[in-house]
């Protein structure tokens, strides 16, 4: 599937003592949400915050919006992208009412009005002791997510570039999560675009269109969901057959009655002859095979615990 890059990369890296991204290429489709997937400690803070330009130390080529060279180029490309991130991008002493003051000393088209109405919906409660203004740091972490969100829904942006936002989010939240990102994208007419990192794709995968997997700050896999679901496929089968699928599997779990996997659909042919079952692979299937091939973690049947 053909697509217009909302944002696109080239060699970007950054070094932190063993650890490398190395991302050769990036291309994030507009008009869609982008998961980028993968376990703690991949990388995938690292190139949103280069991306956001909360980190200037990394090495490469982006370009935003088709037009602008570098996230530091032109106000319009912080003006057009909301962050919602982890970490204190909002100072601990600050208090919600200068949250909302000084999003507005900063972008343009933040409607403090619009602020209040979605702080509201999300059921954040801004007021402390005395009805005065709460501070950030004494808001939960789920608390500040909310927050942020406000911060950024408030304003006229084509993107939003979200860190995890979904982790420390309660159940009913993590779905209503889903449904302001699919409102955002739908009222932007194709021009908005989302691009989010999580480890925990059950909780996202009802709004990804697109999704990167990252492992060891690389992008080792990645495509638009559909697609993927075409690439792989789940095989479950008897147990005397574990051994000869194993080596055709891209990943397998044995049991004591028998073996399920994730297979290329270009390899099922080789399972000819073997008493086996497919199902259609979810995203979230897909990623954890293709992370549990390129992660450190060494977690075999013959080691003790």
């Amino acid at each position: 599937m053909n697509f217009e890059d909302v944002i696109t990369g080239k060699n970007i890296e950054k070094s932190f003592g063993s650890f490398k991204l190395d991302v050769p290429e990036l291309h994030i489709p507009k008009g869609f949400a982008t998961a980028l997937i993968g376990e703690n400690g991949a990388g995938k803070t690292t190139l949103l915050n280069l991306l956001t330009g909360l980190r200037l130390d990394g090495s490469g080529e982006t370009t935003y919006f088709g037009k602008y060279t570098g996230v530091e180029s032109d106000d319009s490309v912080k003006d057009s992208i909301g962050y919602v991130g982890s970490g204190y991008y909002y100072l601990p002493h600050w208090t919600t009412t200068q949250v909302k003051e000084i999003t507005g000393l900063l972008f343009d088209s933040f409607d403090p009005d619009k602020f209040d109405r979605i702080a509201n919906a999300l059921a954040l409660d801004l007021k402390g002791r005395m009805n005065a203004p709460k501070k950030v740091s004494e808001l939960s972490d789920g608390n500040k997510v909310k927050l942020m969100l406000c911060g950024a829904l408030a304003r006229k942006t084509n993107m939003l570039i979200m860190d995890e936002p979904a982790s420390p989010l309660d159940p009913l939240m993590r779905d209503n999560l889903c449904d302001l990102i699919r409102e955002y994208l739908d009222n932007g007419q194709g021009e908005r675009s989302v691009f989010f990192s999580t480890h925990n794709v059950a909780d996202m995968e009802s709004v990804t269109d697109y999704a990167m997997i990252m492992e060891q700050g690389k992008i080792v896999e990645q495509g638009f969901v559909e697609d993927l679901k075409e690439k792989y496929v789940v095989v479950k089968g008897e147990k005397e057959n574990a051994s000869a699928a194993k080596k055709i599997l891209y990943s397998m779990n044995e049991g004591s009655y028998g073996f399920s996997g994730i297979c290329l659909s270009e390899r099922l042919n080789e399972l000819a002859g073997m008493n086996i079952q497919t199902e259609r692979a979810s995203l979230t299937d897909i990623c954890v095979a293709v992370m549990k091939a390129h992660s450190r973690l060494n977690l075999s049947r013959d080691l003790e615990i």
